[in-house]
């Protein structure tokens, strides 16, 4: 049948182009991510070697080849790699702009996340504890990319055709997260959410596990602009 025989052209042309792009995209996205890697190690050997306060604590630890945690004073930033593709709504302001007019394969992105957790939420594994996402950074075919987040990280790196990934973005941007995390401050939460436990929770904390505790505990973190 005709019908069959263009139906596979127009796969094979699907298979040879989307799914192709998406691989090398991907690809991409594992060498950006790489590369994020070690800029990072780089910012934290740096501070380490001249903290002189040893109860501050900066380290690395590779989780896996797609999550790194970066453990900052007080605080553990997770950047973690999404392994699938993604393509701009069609409603994003990008799409106005020339470059993605041009070439809409441009509009295909991988995702690195962000989020910052307590340092002690992860190290003594307190699995109730809340961790928040401050940015996530989208990086395309071409090595482009853009910040979405908190306005201290992402503010920064809101230009898709001229942010181009380098030494001197990732650092920047590395410095950015730390900063955002060690100024986004634990807060008190309201006497009433804690002012009952149960059985459950006091064995926790004989355990050493606690109540649940997260840098904006009782408000919704949507809220936070300040």
């Amino acid at each position: 049948m005709q019908e069959l025989e263009e139906n596979r052209e127009e796969l094979l042309n699907l298979l040879q182009n989307k799914a192709a792009l998406k691989q090398d995209i991907i690809k991409d996205v594992r060498d950006v991510f790489s590369h994020l890697r070690e800029v990072l190690g780089r910012e934290v050997d740096y501070f380490r070697s001249k903290l002189t306060d040893s109860r501050i604590r900066m380290e690395i630890v590779d989780k896996s080849s797609t999550e790194i945690q970066a453990f900052v004073g007080s605080d553990c930033l997770i950047f973690h790699m999404h392994t699938n593709v993604f393509l701009l709504p069609k409603s994003h302001p990008y799409w106005q702009l020339d470059y993605l007019k041009e070439d809409m394969t441009r509009g295909y992105f991988g995702i690195i996340y962000i989020y910052n957790f307590l340092a002690e939420s992860m190290l003594k594994s307190r699995l109730g504890d809340p961790g928040y996402l401050i940015a996530r950074i989208f990086v395309n075919k071409e090595g482009h990319f853009f910040v979405e987040g908190k306005s201290e990280i992402a503010g920064n790196f809101s230009s898709i055709t001229e942010n181009v990934v380098n030494d001197d973005m990732m650092c920047f941007m590395i410095q950015s997260a730390f900063a955002y995390a060690i100024n986004f401050d634990l807060l008190t939460p309201p006497y009433e959410m804690v002012a009952q436990i149960n059985v459950q929770q006091a064995i926790a904390i004989a355990n050493s596990i606690s109540l649940q505790t997260g840098k904006r505990l009782g408000f919704r973190f949507e809220k936070d602009e300040d």
